[in-house]
Order: structure tokens, then C-alpha cells, then sequence
């Protein structure tokens, strides 16, 4: 746990936030449904994960992450900071920040899904670190927040030299220069509690296909048509 806490720059006071912000819900739910004491509370769904500090550290991470922006390209207007926030808070990049800080190993999940890979799942990946997010600003604060993403996000936000482009637009673009039929998105699967929805989104253009998943329906629009993209260009 020090090893971690060294990397994401911050020692906590109250650990267990931390235990709690690497714990997958299936994890959890092991441990919720171990035998019970007579009259005990049924643990509800997703309780003990880190779906709770998942849904703060989203919120946590949109503020800190449009604060950057704002001091970082004072010239720009919200038609160009906005694909830009879109970007450095989608789910490959934060997957790739997880990676950065050897995430995977330390999640607690269930052993069932360790061998089938959900470590390395980017949708796993990404809601870790959000949870870690909103562990650290629980813990101590929105200074300690802003520091810890500063430091995680520096390498994407330097490599950002001009606004993205939204996925769905690029891959709209796309077809459209080349005669194809406009890409085709469909609802495949919505789960999750109330306050952390997941959504999967399935979209198809020029006879392939590809899936994203979110915590909203247009987010996991715009991860499938940035997938589709990378099969296709």
C-alpha cells in the first residue's frame, strides 16, 4: 500500500478509502454474501465497492480537469476546450493512466474474474481511478486532487498540441468523404446502480463493428466510434 501511495503522490490518513477505491464489485459481493448473522441487512448492490467513490471522483475529475484547461489555453473558446475535456477524461485515458501507475496488479477482485482478465479491462481500469480520485479528495481535499491529476494527466495534456476531434465526428467524417452509409449506434447493455450507470454502445460503418462502454449513453457512443476508428484508418 506505501508503494502505491507513493506513486499516486499522497498518503492517506484514512486507508481504508484507498482499500475501497481498489475494490471491483465483484469482490464486494464475495464478502457481502458471505453467511450472515440472523436479521443482518441484505448489503445492497455495489455496497463495499468503489462505485461510490467512482461517481465523486468523476465529478472531482471534470472540475479539476476544465480548471487546467482554462489556465492552460486561455485563448480558447468551449468549442475547442470542450473536445479537449472529452478526451483527457474518456475511458482509454484513464486507462492508460492506470497503467502508468501499475494499477492492475493492486485491484481486489473477485478470483473468478482475475483468470477471465477483468484487471485489465480499460472500463475496470478507468472507474479505479476515478474511485482513487474521489479516495484522495475525500481524504484531503480538492489541493491534493488537483495535485495527484496534474501529475497523472501530464504526459496526455502536453501531447494534446491541438483540440481532438469528437470520435463520433471524426468517424462521421469519414464515411461521409468516402460515399459509406452514416455509422449505425444501438443500446447493447445498461446496468449498474442508479448513480453509476454503465452503458454499452455498439456502432457499424463500413461493414465493421465495435462496442464502448460509459457511465453515459453518449460517452460510450463516442468510446465504440473512437475504437471503430482505430480498426479502420
Amino acid at each position: 500500500m506505501a508503494s502505491l501511495e507513493g506513486r499516486l503522490g499522497h498518503h492517506f490518513r484514512r486507508p481504508d478509502l484507498l482499500r475501497e477505491a481498489l475494490t471491483h464489485r465483484s469482490a464486494a459481493h464475495l464478502r457481502n454474501a458471505a453467511p450472515r448473522r440472523a436479521r443482518q441487512p441484505a448489503a445492497r448492490r455495489g455496497a463495499g465497492s468503489n462505485e461510490r467513490l467512482e461517481f465523486i471522483g468523476d465529478r472531482v475529475l471534470g472540475l479539476v480537469m476544465a480548471e487546467w484547461l482554462l489556465e492552460r489555453f486561455p485563448d480558447e473558446q468551449e468549442g475547442a476546450l470542450g473536445p479537449r475535456h472529452a478526451h483527457l477524461v474518456s475511458r482509454p485515458v484513464l486507462a492508460r493512466v492506470a497503467e502508468g501507475m501499475d494499477l492492475p496488479p493492486v485491484l481486489n477482485v473477485a478470483e473468478h474474474e482475475a483468470r477471465a482478465g477483468v484487471r485489465q479491462m480499460a472500463n475496470v481500469l478507468a472507474d479505479a481511478v476515478e474511485a482513487i480520485l474521489g479516495a484522495i479528495y475525500l481524504d484531503g481535499g480538492l489541493e491534493p486532487a488537483r495535485a495527484f491529476v496534474r501529475a497523472a494527466w501530464n504526459e496526455a495534456i502536453v501531447a494534446q498540441a491541438q483540440p481532438p476531434k469528437d470520435p463520433k465526428t471524426a468517424l462521421q467524417e469519414w464515411v461521409l468523404a468516402r460515399g459509406l452509409p452514416l455509422p449505425a449506434y444501438r443500446t447493447v447493455q445498461v446496468d449498474g446502480p442508479s448513480h453509476a450507470p454503465r452503458f454499452v454502445i455498439a456502432v457499424t460503418a463500413a461493414g465493421q463493428s465495435a462496442e464502448g462502454v460509459a457511465g453515459s449513453k453518449r460517452a460510450a457512443e463516442s468510446a465504440a466510434a473512437a475504437d471503430l476508428l482505430r480498426q479502420i484508418v
